[in-house]
This record gives C-alpha cells, structure tokens and sequence, in this order.
C-alpha cells in the first residue's frame, strides 16, 4: 500500500511539473500569452519558457500580488488564443478591501465537472434540481453551482444574496438590520423547498445552513445532498452539521474561492474525528503551506502554515500567491497523492479585521 501510494506521490509530480511546463509557455508565448505576463517578461532577465522546468521553478517569478487584479484594464488578463472567445469577469467578496477581479471562460464549467465526479449518485442524484443558496452577483460561485447542477441533469434555484452587504452591516454592528436581511435570504430559500419538490440538492454556507435549519427539517422536504462551502467550517461546525442540523444527509464540505476553484474534502471517516482536510485540483492549482515570515520556505507535515496558492490554466496562471489563511499540512493519501490543508482558518493576525458576513 505504501508503495503504491509513494508511486502514485511521484506520478502526481511528474505529472504537476509537466503541466506547469505546458501552462508556462502557454501564458509567456506572444501567440497565446494574455498581454499582462507578456508585459512582465519584458521585465525579467530570462525567458521564462527556458528555466521554468516545473514547480519548484516558478520561485523566479516571485510572489503573485492581490493589487495586480484591483482595478486596471481586465481585458489585460484574457490570454490572446482567447481574445475571440465570450469572456466572464468574476469577483472577490471584498472582505480584505476592494475586489479582485478575474477573467474567465470555461474554467469554472472545468472545476464543477471535475467535482461532480466526487459527488455521490445516491446522495446528489442526477436529474433532481438544486437550491443555490449563497453569494450572487458577481461572483464565480453562483454560475458555478448552477452550471454543477445542469451538468447533472438538474435545474437550479437561486436567491438574492449580497454578501457586500452583509458585510457592511457586520462591519458596522447593525444588528436588526442584519437579522432582517437573514430572514429575508432564508424565506426566498424556503419559499423554493416549499414550491419545488424535485429540490434534492442543496449548496449553502454553515451559517445560512444553520439558519435554514431553524425554520424546516431538510430532510423533511426531500434534500439528499448538502454540498457546503464557508471560511469558518471547523472540526466542532463539521460534527454538529453531520449530528444535529442534518443527521442522514449527505454533507459534503469544501474550500473554494474565485482565484482557485475548489478543493474537495477528504472522504469522511470517524478516525479522522471530524478534522476538514481539503485537497486542491492538482494539477490545475497546488497548495502549499508556507512559513508567515518566511514565505520561501514550506512548514512541515502536521505544522502551521500560511496559504500559498498557485493557480494553473489556461485562462488564469497566479503564481504563488500568499492567501489570508492558515491551515496545518496534511500528508498525501490514495484518493489525492499530493498535500493537503487541515483545519483551515483565517490568518491569526487577520482575525480581528476581516469581516467573513455569510461565510
């Protein structure tokens, strides 16, 4: 079994490194690169395209700035092999200042596609419809769960939900004002399980999960599925979900944001006592856990890390970029031979001044 897996770890990094090849000299090539890498070449003493070998190589680029994408022209971002191509623009929640943006075409369809085949028939079936009961607007992740339950033969319902707003009122302590708002989001939601009866699948965050809870008896009304997506979702949120909100419902954790994708959660297992260990969509993004002060260097299996994403497509290639959260290194396993993230967190300092609203 340990050889199988150590075969399988060393596949997956052949693999990664080829890929990060392929993405390299697709973004840094004048025919296909976006105009905004083709600029930052122009300020490098190398080709990226010749020393980039793989992973560990992208060090030579440095760090990916969140500035980079708040505000300037975004069509700086659309690779030239798509200029021709229907572009979406997504956008962050703005919980840490102004929004980042980012372009994309079918990389969201591409990541609900590939985690679809996660889901389970029994749990998820396919042809029942879907309650999307999260972030509109602009964000990826509304259009995302709906194209999820249309690629499985589903229809989705969706509500009206701000979470700019959310925020705003957390972050100035209206608190009636705040409760209005909740009960407003949940009875378009109930008005949905009441009036749809197909509804078997449901993606929310915990607390609009908790929330929803209070007024109806999910599994009552027929839902199967429970696919959940929040800042945070701890090991206690986990084991209270599974126990008490939805005992006989499928919950189905996950991280995700508009830079990335998403990264499935770890098949659960008692042992694990309810610890969320997360998996990115290696080879299409990699998380690595870094020290704060030494972002350079990776912290060790079980230790405390900052987040360091890298995202690899066609569409999007973020080069390492340092993330507001934290995490512990989880060890590679069959299902997903490469690192994990546990029990992850915003980042200490950042705790006190980052308002997460519905998340």
């Amino acid at each position: 079994m340990q050889k199988t897996l150590s075969q399988k770890i060393e596949n997956a990094r052949t693999a990664l490194d080829a890929h990060v090849r392929k993405i390299v000299n697709w973004h840094f090539s004048p025919e296909t690169g976006c105009p905004f890498w083709l600029e930052f070449a122009e300020n490098l003493d190398f080709d990226p395209r010749k020393e980039i070998g793989g992973y560990a190589d992208l060090k030579c680029l440095g760090h990916f700035q969140d500035e980079w994408l708040r505000g300037g022209p975004v069509r700086r971002w659309v690779p030239k092999a798509y200029a021709d191509q229907p572009i979406y623009v997504f956008e962050t929640g703005g919980s840490t200042g102004v929004p980042k943006c980012r372009i994309s075409i079918r990389d969201f369809h591409i990541d609900y596609e590939l985690f679809s085949q996660t889901l389970s028939d029994e749990s998820f079936p396919r042809g029942s419809d879907w309650l999307m009961l999260g972030p509109t607007g602009p964000r990826r992740l509304r259009l995302a769960v709906e194209h999820l339950a249309q690629h499985r033969g589903g229809i989705c319902f969706l509500v009206d939900l701000d979470p700019r707003w959310v925020n705003q009122l957390v972050r100035y302590g209206k608190h009636q004002e705040l409760d209005a708002y909740k009960s407003h989001v949940i009875s378009q939601a109930l008005n949905v399980l009441k009036a749809h009866e197909n509804v078997q699948c449901l993606f929310t965050t915990p607390k609009l999960l908790e929330a929803l809870c209070e007024k109806i008896s999910l599994q009552k009304v027929g839902i199967k599925g429970i696919f959940c997506g929040g800042t945070e979702m701890d090991a206690q949120f986990h084991r209270f979900a599974r126990e008490e909100l939805v005992p006989g419902i499928d919950f189905v954790p996950t991280y995700g944001n508009t830079l990335m994708g998403l990264a499935t959660c770890k098949p659960f297992d008692p042992a694990d006592n309810y610890a969320i260990i997360y998996y990115p969509p290696q080879p299409r993004a990699v998380i690595e856990l870094v020290n704060p002060q030494n972002p350079d260097e990776p912290v060790d299996y079980g230790e405390t890390g900052r987040v360091m994403l890298t995202t690899l497509t066609k569409e999007f290639f973020v080069p390492r970029f340092l993330e507001r959260d934290e995490a512990e290194r989880a060890e590679p396993i069959p299902e997903y031979p490469w690192d994990g993230v546990e029990n992850l967190r915003l980042l200490s300092e950042l705790q006190e001044s980052v308002v997460v609203g519905v998340y």
